[in-house]
């Protein structure tokens, strides 16, 4: 009875990290909203529909069309910034703290942004939160798996990704539910709301432990086996847990965990080391430049394409995408740690190339017909629920798993660069493109990337469910055990079967 109540305890416990962990995600979504509602109002605002922070923003500051675009479009680039230095600094200072730095750099961008009197100070404003996001972004998903249990890691490290689709559905809230003020009050109420996930972040500071790696590395082992116990079920496992964790780390302290260090050996790799930056950095890529961010960014030019007028239609088609995308991250969570990760990756980057195949087919030969219509709903609904149940949150998992200790912090924020570069580089050339070559002709593009993904999963990612942090690290520097993790045909079936 005591040890069911313990690991009932345990379990609510690394619960509740998890989800504090998270919240810094809040504040990504919140302010990706604000983008994609940029993209709909240059259709709704014709006819005279004030929706969206950046309207009220137009009218009060009157900033151009090119200052509009500049203030959307450097929070990718900023936030990449803020991924890489938070790498560093979560190494100096620990995964908790920088969690901590992390909610006050945004705070401070939120701040200044509320009360900004003109587009220059808006931009700093902008520049700070875009800091905030990336150091956030970076370090949740670290922090959470290297306090994870191992039977619990992948739903867990998933948090994440749910609540930044929680904070792109808080944004669409504030915007609806503030857009009758006046313009000089309205937009700043909109991104003024966006602190106060950080103020909870502050709360959460009181509760949530270091990571008991992290303090291990520091030579803190009393206070990394008091973690330990209270996040997981037995002594026992305790005990495990920190010899493997001792092990990981005697082996970095032996390479006196230089940042000097670090860099030359992800710059300078051995074998197994190079393995795990393909596959970390390689899925970060491919979840990107499959084009899911064109998809969510521009879905009303999609629909528009397919033969969509009306705005009430477009708003409709749009909101189905956001919630079809909610609804399977949830599913990814319930399944991740029972089916496992790779045959997830399997049925989503497949999914994916079929549903994008079919969109770039039903924009080109489909016309502007209710059938198009139906069947590019369809397929971009369809794109974004086999992303959410498969590489957009595992890409999360997997990049944050599969380093060693020494390299964890800095490799994962390499990955996360990656992936904001690959996002970026697919946001702000989509129209271009589409211009040139048809936007049924720049989804075909993203399914021959997306087929690409397929081969990438087959030939580059391990299976790591139910494995610990170091049991991952010896599955990349052996290869026989590498080669026994392919996966048998017969595990999709059985994953298909379930869904």
């Amino acid at each position: 009875m005591v040890m069911t109540r313990k690991n009932s305890n345990s379990k609510k416990f690394v619960f509740l990290c998890a989800i504090f962990a998270s919240l810094n995600s809040v504040l990504l979504g919140y302010v990706y909203s604000k983008s994609v509602v940029t993209i709909c109002a240059n259709y709704f605002a014709d006819v005279g529909v004030m929706s969206g922070a950046i309207l009220f923003i137009q009218e009060d500051l009157k900033i151009s069309e090119v200052q509009e675009e500049v203030l959307v479009g450097i929070l990718s680039i900023i936030s990449l910034l803020g991924s890489l230095a938070a790498g560093k600094t979560s190494d100096a200072i620990g995964r908790k703290w920088t969690i901590a730095f992390a909610a006050i750099i945004f705070q401070t961008g939120a701040a200044v942004m509320t009360f900004a009197p003109n587009f220059r100070v808006l931009m700093i404003g902008r520049l700070f939160a875009g800091i905030g996001i990336g150091f956030g972004v970076m370090i949740a998903p670290v922090y959470i798996v290297e306090i994870s249990p191992a039977i619990a890691r992948g739903s867990l490290t998933s948090f994440p990704e749910i609540f930044v689709n929680l904070g792109i559905l808080l944004g669409y809230v504030s915007n609806y539910a503030f857009s009758g003020l006046p313009a000089h009050l309205s937009w700043r109420i909109m991104l003024g709301v966006g602190i106060f996930p950080s103020i909870f972040m502050g709360f959460a500071l009181f509760v949530i432990p270091e990571s008991p790696r992290w303090l291990v590395m520091q030579n803190r082992i009393e206070e990394a086996r008091e973690v330990l116990l209270k996040t997981n079920e037995s002594e026992r496992e305790v005990e495990e847990r920190l010899a493997e964790i001792q092990v990981a780390a005697g082996m970095a302290n032996a390479e006196k965990y230089e940042a000097k260090a670090v860099w030359h050996e992800i710059l300078y790799p051995s074998p197994s080391v190079r393995r795990m930056l393909i596959t970390g950095c390689g899925i970060q890529c491919f979840q990107q430049i499959t084009g899911i961010d064109a998809t969510v960014y521009y879905s009303p030019t999609i629909f528009k394409d397919a033969g969509i007028r009306g705005n009430t239609q477009l708003l409709a088609a749009t909101v189905a995408v956001g919630f079809t995308k909610t609804m399977f991250i949830l599913v990814a969570t319930f399944l991740i740690d029972k089916v496992g990760r790779k045959p997830l990756l399997y049925v989503s980057t497949i999914g994916m190339t079929t549903c994008l195949i079919g969109l770039s087919l039903t924009l080109t030969f489909m016309g502007k017909g209710k059938i198009g219509i139906g069947l590019a709903i369809l397929a971009v609904c369809g794109n974004v629920a086999f992303f959410s149940v498969g590489i957009g949150p595992i890409c999360w998992v997997m990049s944050s798993e599969i380093f060693p200790l020494r390299l964890r912090a800095q490799a994962s924020a390499l990955g996360a660069v990656g992936s904001r570069v690959s996002s970026g580089a697919v946001a702000m050339s989509f129209l271009s493109v589409s211009r040139a070559i048809t936007v049924g002709g720049t989804f075909f593009v993203f399914a021959v990337f997306s087929a690409f993904s397929v081969a990438f999963v087959h030939t580059c990612i391990p299976e790591t469910k139910g494995k610990t942090l170091e049991q991952i690290e010896m599955i990349f520097q052996n290869e026989g055990e590498w080669n026994r993790q392919e996966l048998e045909m017969g595990d999709i079936q059985q994953l298909v079967q379930k869904e």
